[in-house]
């Protein structure tokens, strides 16, 4: 079986993961995606939202895609989140599936960072997906990266988590830029400034 592995924080999910995973999953006939929101990724600063809370949200958005699921390894594991360590134990756990990791463009460029790339571009095949204002140009990475990167087209949607985060404590909608049922966690729970009510 072939897996996409949607890693982030998810803080919150929005509809430009939720497109990205089903770029994915369509453009490389995945059978499955399984999101994965990260405990500490190393790269950004501790998240707005409680583990917990982001795996909850995440729950609540995919749980009615039949392909989409949910990882919580690194949420219970705790501590600062490495691809490479799940990744390791993914293929232990699971040895008769193929995995690929799905990225946005921006990590793509990123990607001779990541601590173990040598090693995780030998595991799997990363998948990056179009983000606006960052074109994906693998002839800038190093050979053995590039050759382990599939591109995906998507429609651009220009929206991150930080914003989101922004225009919630401004006391701006964040309707229709995450899935509904993010929508609504957010509203009852009040996070990211938001007045806790209940769901309209």
């Amino acid at each position: 079986m072939k897996v996409g592995i949607m890693g982030g924080t998810f803080d919150p999910l929005h509809i430009g993961h939720m497109m990205a995973a089903e770029t994915a999953r369509e453009s490389y006939g995945l059978h499955e995606v399984w999101f994965m929101p990260s405990h500490i990724p190393p790269h950004k600063h501790e998240a707005g939202a409680t583990g917990e809370e982001r795996l909850s949200m995440v729950r609540e958005a995919v749980k009615n895609h039949p392909s989409f699921g949910i990882l919580d390894w690194e949420i219970v594991r705790g501590g600062v989140s490495y691809t490479l360590e799940t990744v390791i134990g993914l293929q232990e756990e699971y040895p008769q599936h193929e995995f690929f990791f799905i990225v946005g463009a921006d990590m793509v460029q990123y990607l001779p960072k990541w601590q173990g790339i040598e090693e995780l571009v030998k595991r799997l095949v990363f998948i990056g997906v179009g983000r606006p204002g960052t074109p994906l140009d693998l002839g800038l990475l190093p050979g053995f990266i590039a050759g382990r990167v599939l591109l995906a087209d998507m429609p651009l949607v220009d929206i991150s988590s930080t914003m989101l985060r922004a225009r919630a404590a401004e006391g701006k909608s964040i309707r229709y830029m995450v899935p509904d049922a993010v929508y609504d966690y957010v509203q009852r729970s009040g996070l990211y400034g938001v007045q806790p009510r209940s769901a309209d």
